[in-house]
């Protein structure tokens, strides 16, 4: 509802009214409308027509459009991010305007910058920082700036009288006149106060620097401070072409490529020394008290609650790299990294806070962010804010701040406190028999040997070579992980702490010179105690964290670890982000990679909690290497320049255990490549895109290897095409292929790639399957046992343990009996060509009557038990699953029961 009398409790209004009553009426000519649309260019021309100068006729458009946003504010019809938004654009135009004009007079006194490399005019990059460059500037603010040009030079001369300069005295001197320009207080005020301290070597450094000083200064000099401020950096000026170089240097400072958890702990101490100085501020001057922007729970907790995340994540998430806080705090809530609801109150009190904090401003158009000492303008703050009294304001406030400081706590605050239990004082690792002492006051089963394992460890060059910070980080680690691996055998009921403790050094060993994990674990302690518990259950899984310890960050979230695997959002991503790096293959395996390891290390999350059956687990995991294979395949074609068309016609057929959907953690890939294409060039692009895709799988990478791929079952082996038409493939298992290649055929699927070309796949795997054999069943059973006795005298097994997979009686002698009925009996029963798996096989088998219904379920009974074993012993890295003969021995018996109705 329209409130005209609140223009009134501003005084910077009033006067500028007063001084001239005729504003009055442009002012309303203006603010019928967001004047973040207006055209300030149409604007200042219309001071200029009145043959008022560049300098003044700025200001004074400067102080029509506020006092018009003043009006438009506090009248409701403007909000936050209109007020923004026309303040960021007058300073963006203010600064283009101002440079040109002054370009225009340097250039002709002096002539014109040029390279001394590349030979191109230069133009100078206007860097605006803070709330100017992330699109948030305040009504009375200063503008942050730094001035960069692109390389070093002289100016051309060309005309008589002009002087020549280096390309750093001509800058240096258009810098000093923008500065003028914009901030001097003349006639009509000023347009924005300046401040430069943000350059490199602040107020000691040069007003302006070239492109390399900037590199050179943010490589070898630049501060963790400094990334947080340069996170906001935009170019208002400038060549695109500068303007991309200068990003490129200004990205890997601001944004690491791993996860970074160190800067909790740099802005955590940037925060104390603003705290520090706002308070010392307080004391000298009580009246200033109640700082919206820097005191408790102001505006700058926000800020960081929102840079923080793009600190940490931005590396490796472009979406994260938005100036403005606000869409930060959106992104945030859209990735799940927080709630909802928490994001929703922080854009609530952020919006409070910057409302207020122009309220403040609007008074007497002054920089300030406390509330005034005289109550008359404490009343009228109020009043400017809708509110009853100062009383409710001050509530209100105060209520936004304790929300704002308790989620800045939640993960700013020191999580080394000491603690009062003695079991989590800092241990000596300098001393064995101290370790050895408190390793058995905590119940550790062999305490002397894993005394002694702990303190070489510690004694290790690897950690000797830590610094001091580091190793501190370490020690705290060590000593609140002791307790955890202790009760992790506790609450287990089995297993030994001393293993586990092992497991857990030969982590910290590998990631003892990577600071940001050991921040990490340190500022979210409940993630130490999901590695403990991990590597506490599954040997194989503390091996796999150790090789990929980016994994952490899937440790954070409870619901990111339990959620339901949504495969159609993973694709989407993909294709986002290896959209975004296109032209940089290596960034491309690695995003694969990542993407690969993060989603199989939640999957191990739920399987090591018992949320996931073995064979739940496998249809997971299938399914995600269907999609990484789906998302390669599409990336690698697009890097190949010889391509014909955008969209290949090309299909991967799985075999195997991807093909029969049973792919486990280590499984490796058996694939063949089909397309269908009448273009000339087909055959080889396809085969280049063939070759590219098992080389970005199986590639080792900084982020490690996708799979191993294998090829051995294309038409003829090794000998053959590395990839086939479909017409050739199916005139090879029309009238060439082995037997045994039909049998691998009953576990063969469509993976990934063009839909077509796998229904025509899919068609021709039905014809093959249900192919009338019964003129040759001596034929097909003779040569199905052949190839069986072949696979079991290439895995003997010389020990007393059962195998689970190679031994008579074991899990491929019910897959070749799978095989077998399904060759057999598929042209009178087509339902058996349908890849369902060997236990819903075994029990359609039973339900045609092929074998005995009650013998088929037993036998698939043993199945899925031998898999689960099989599946337990993998996750104690151990690669041969051999168990007890007595554990399996019943099951044993019905699969070899069943072997000989099948084949007598």
């Amino acid at each position: 509802m329209s409130n005209p009398s609140l223009v009134s409790e501003s005084r910077f209004y009033q006067r500028w009214i007063a001084a001239d009553p005729g504003r009055a009426g442009r002012i309303g000519k203006i603010v019928g409308q967001p004047l973040s649309r207006l055209v300030l260019q149409e604007e200042l021309a219309t001071e200029l027509a009145a043959g008022i100068p560049l300098p003044r006729a700025m200001r004074r458009l400067r102080n029509l459009l506020i006092c018009g946003l003043i009006q438009r504010d506090l009248e409701g019809h403007a909000d936050l991010a209109e007020v923004v938004d026309t303040m960021t654009g007058l300073a963006d135009f203010a600064i283009r305007t101002h440079l040109a004009a002054l370009m225009e007079e340097m250039v002709a006194s002096h002539g014109q910058p040029v390279g001394h490399d590349s030979g191109r005019a230069q133009e100078m990059m206007v860097l605006a920082m803070g709330k100017q460059g992330g699109g948030e500037l305040n009504v009375s603010s200063d503008i942050d700036l730094i001035f960069v040009y692109p390389e070093d030079g002289e100016t051309v001369v060309t005309l008589p009288g002009q002087r020549q300069l280096s390309n750093h005295e001509f800058f240096n001197r258009i810098g000093k006149k923008l500065i003028a320009a914009l901030s001097e207080i003349i006639e009509d005020g000023f347009t924005f106060r300046v401040d430069m301290a943000l350059r490199p070597n602040g107020a000691s450094g040069p007003l302006v620097a070239s492109l390399n000083m900037v590199e050179e200064y943010l490589i070898v000099q630049g501060r963790e401070w400094e990334r947080y401020a340069w996170v906001k950096a935009r170019a208002v000026t400038g060549a695109q072409e500068d303007i991309d170089a200068l990003d490129a240097v200004v990205r890997p400072f601001v944004y690491r490529r791993y996860l970074d958890f160190g800067v909790i702990d740099a802005i955590r101490n940037m925060h104390a020394q603003i705290r520090a100085e706002v308070n010392r501020q307080e004391r000298l001057h009580p009246d200033r008290s109640n700082n919206v922007k820097l005191g408790r729970g102001g505006i700058r907790e926000i800020e960081f609650l929102a840079q923080v995340f793009q600190l940490i994540r931005g590396g490796r998430d472009a979406t994260l790299r938005d100036r403005s806080t606000r869409a930060t705090l959106r992104m945030l809530a859209d990735k799940e990294l927080m709630s909802a609801d928490t994001v929703a109150r922080l854009l609530g009190s952020y919006s409070f806070l910057r409302n207020l904090e122009h309220r403040l401003q609007y008074l007497d158009d002054a920089q300030t962010h406390t509330l005034p000492a005289r109550e008359e303008d404490q009343a009228a703050v109020a009043r400017m804010m809708k509110l009853p009294d100062v009383a409710t304001l001050l509530d209100r406030l105060d209520e936004h701040r304790v929300f704002v400081a308790s989620q800045f706590d939640a993960i700013f605050s020191d999580k080394n406190e000491d603690s009062s239990d003695p079991a989590h004082e800092p241990i000596d690792l300098e001393s064995l028999e101290s370790v050895e002492a408190r390793l058995a006051a905590l119940g550790f089963d062999e305490p002397a040997q894993a005394a002694h394992r702990l303190v070489s460890t510690w004694k290790s060059p690897r950690v000797q070579a830590m610094a001091d910070a580091s190793r501190t980080r370490m020690l705290a680690l060590v000593t609140a992980a002791l307790p955890l691996v202790a009760n992790a055998a506790i609450e287990a009921g089995s297993g030994s702490a001393g293993a586990t403790l092992g497991r857990l050094l030969g982590f910290f060993d590998a990631i003892a010179r990577r600071s940001a994990y050991l921040s990490l674990l340190t500022e979210y302690p409940h993630t130490l105690k999901r590695v403990v518990d991990m590597m506490h259950a599954s040997g194989w899984a503390a091996t796999f964290l150790t090789s990929h310890p980016v994994l952490l960050d899937e440790l954070l979230d409870d619901h990111a670890r339990e959620a339901v695997p949504d495969f159609q959002v993973l694709a989407a991503e993909l294709r986002e982000q290896l959209g975004t790096a296109a032209g940089d293959t290596e960034r491309q395996m690695d995003l694969l990679r990542e993407a690969h390891h993060a989603y199989m290390f939640r999957l191990l999350a739920q399987d090591l909690a018992g949320l996931l059956t073995v064979e739940r687990l496998a249809d997971f995991l299938s399914a995600l290497a269907d999609t990484i294979v789906a998302a390669c395949i599409q990336a690698a074609w697009e890097t190949i320049a010889t391509r014909h068309c955008e969209v290949p016609k090309f299909a991967v057929i799985a075999y195997g255990k991807l093909g029969g959907k049973e792919l486990g953690y280590v499984s490796d890939l058996d694939v063949i490549f089909l397309f269908d294409d009448a273009d000339q060039e087909a055959a080889f692009n396809y085969a280049k895109l063939a070759q590219r895709f098992i080389t970005w799988m199986t590639s080792t990478t900084p982020a490690g290897i996708l799979f191993d791929i294998d090829t051995a079952l294309r038409p003829d082996g090794a000998s053959g095409m590395l990839v086939s038409s479909v017409a050739a493939f199916e005139r090879y298992q029309q009238n060439s292929a082995w037997l045994w290649e039909h049998q691998a055929l009953t576990r063969a699927r469509f993976c990934a790639g063009d839909a077509a070309i796998g229904a025509r796949f899919e068609a021709i795997r039905d014809n093959v399957l249900r192919l009338d054999r019964s003129a040759k069943l001596e034929e097909l059973k003779d040569e199905v046992l052949k190839m069986r006795k072949r696979m079991r005298d290439a895995h003997p097994n010389r020990t007393a343990l059962f195998d689970l997979k190679h031994d008579a009686g074991g899990m491929i002698d019910i897959e070749f009996m799978v095989q077998y009925m399904v060759l057999r009996y598929s042209a009178a029963q087509p339902g058996l060509t349908l890849n369902t798996g060997n236990i819903a096989l075994l029990r359609l088998c039973g339900e045609l009557g092929i074998i005995d219904p009650l013998l088929a379920g037993e036998v698939g009974d043993a199945y899925r038990l031998m898999r689960k074993l099989q599946h337990q012993q993998r996750l104690q890295g151990q690669d041969n699953a051999r168990v007890e003969p007595a554990r399996v021995a019943p099951h044993v018996g019905k699969v070899q029961e069943l072997w000989g109705k099948v084949f007598s």
